[in-house]
C-alpha cells in the first residue's frame, strides 16, 4: 500500500463567496466517505494566519519559507490506497468536491513514518 498526498493550494480555489458552504459540506463529505472506506489517513488545511518557519539543526529559525520557494497553502488529504488508478480516482472526487483540480504525488516507498 502506497500513501498519497492529494492537495490542492489557495490560490485554485476560485469558487464564488456564496458557494463556499457547499464546498465545505461536500468536502467534510468526502473525508467521512473517506474514512469509512478506511483509506483515511490524515489531512487538513494549513492554517495560513501562522506565519512558517524553517528550523535549523541547532534549533535556530528563520521566518518565512525556503528562500526563492512559494509558501505552502491550501489543503491536503492523504490516504492509503494499493494503485496509483485508486488514488486517481480519489483525487477526481476531491476535486468535485473542492470545486478545483487536485494535486496528487505517492510517499516514497519504504518510509519509517509509515
Amino acid at each position: 500500500m502506497t500513501h498519497w498526498l492529494i492537495s490542492f493550494p489557495s490560490a485554485a480555489m476560485r469558487i464564488p463567496e456564496e458557494d463556499l458552504p457547499d464546498v465545505v459540506r461536500d468536502s467534510h463529505a468526502m473525508v467521512r466517505r473517506a474514512k469509512d472506506a478506511g483509506v483515511w489517513r490524515f489531512g487538513g488545511g494549513v492554517d495560513e494566519a501562522v506565519e512558517p518557519v524553517r528550523v535549523h539543526a541547532d534549533g535556530g529559525t528563520d521566518r518565512g519559507p525556503e528562500a526563492g520557494l512559494t509558501h505552502l497553502d491550501g489543503g491536503f488529504a492523504v490516504l492509503e490506497l494499493a494503485t496509483r488508478e485508486e488514488a486517481l480516482v480519489w483525487a477526481a472526487r476531491f476535486a468535485a468536491a473542492c470545486r478545483c483540480p487536485q494535486e496528487l504525488r505517492a510517499f516514497g516507498a519504504g518510509s519509517e513514518a509509515s
